[in-house]
């Protein structure tokens, strides 16, 4: 009853068509970088709502995880795009791409830290629920939000669309808090079968409330409408709208349960 109520109240404010807010804002992580978090809402809800952090791609902080952030928005959730990088910085070419991600990477603690600064972030927002968060991922984010849930961040859960799926600091019985949903692209050269089966196993020992989809026909960058473009650069991404849509639904369906328990 609870799930059937907060959906109807979640249609009632899309259906509202009020304007959604976005801003841009500063802040630091506990290493002292600069960050900027890009923050979005429907003013057309009154008080607090579930929050959702949104963390990018390879990429960066691009106008693809922005838009995520605005779409989020317009479900009804306090949503805010992190910046993993430091000062909104973004790239369209994948060697840059591949070194500001390993650099992110390198220290798992200054990371954790990163994701941390940026969930305060959301925390401290008037419109946030503070007891309901989760965080979602795309790409490099989908590896950040699983490493976090490994980790027992308190979220409520967590959402990985054609994340990396590998780590090295696995999961251990009760360690994982959320619940977890991975959307994973059948078809994804870039993240290997066995990398899908050692997860799989992670999680079912670690106990985790979890969920794997594999789309059928979908690449790496199955949600992103650009990944197309950089075909030509020699990377195996491709759009693939079914999935996006499926993975989009799934993921609704899942923020509604996990905040309605």
């Amino acid at each position: 009853m609870r799930h059937c109520l907060f959906g109807l109240l979640m249609a009632a404010s899309v259906a509202a068509h009020a304007e959604i807010q976005t801003q841009e804002i500063p802040y630091k992580a506990a290493d002292g970088t600069e960050m900027i978090g890009y923050y979005a809402y429907d003013d057309a809800i009154e008080g607090p709502r579930p929050g959702v952090v949104v963390v990018h791609e390879w990429w960066g902080l691009n106008d693809y995880a922005k838009r995520r952030a605005r779409d989020l928005a317009e479900l009804g959730y306090s949503a805010l795009a992190i910046d993993m990088y430091g000062e909104g910085k973004n790239t369209e070419h994948p060697k840059d791409a591949m070194s500001f991600m390993k650099a992110a990477l390198a220290d798992a603690d200054a990371a954790k830290g990163r994701f941390n600064a940026g969930l305060d972030l959301l925390r401290q927002q008037q419109q946030t629920d503070t007891r309901k968060l989760a965080a979602v991922g795309y790409c490099f984010g989908g590896k950040v939000v699983l490493d976090m849930a490994r980790q027992g961040v308190p979220l409520a859960g967590v959402v990985s669309f054609h994340g990396a799926l590998a780590t090295e600091t696995r999961a251990v019985p009760g360690s994982v808090k959320a619940r977890v949903l991975v959307e994973h692209g059948a078809e994804d050269s870039m993240v290997s079968t066995d990398d899908v089966a050692a997860l799989n196993v992670e999680m079912v020992k670690a106990g985790a409330d979890y969920r794997f989809v594999s789309l059928p026909g979908a690449k790496h960058g199955f949600t992103n409408p650009g990944a197309d473009a950089f075909k030509e650069k020699g990377l195996d991404l491709a759009y693939n709208k079914q999935a996006d849509e499926r993975s989009w639904n799934d993921m609704r369906r899942f923020l509604e349960e996990t905040f309605s328990r």
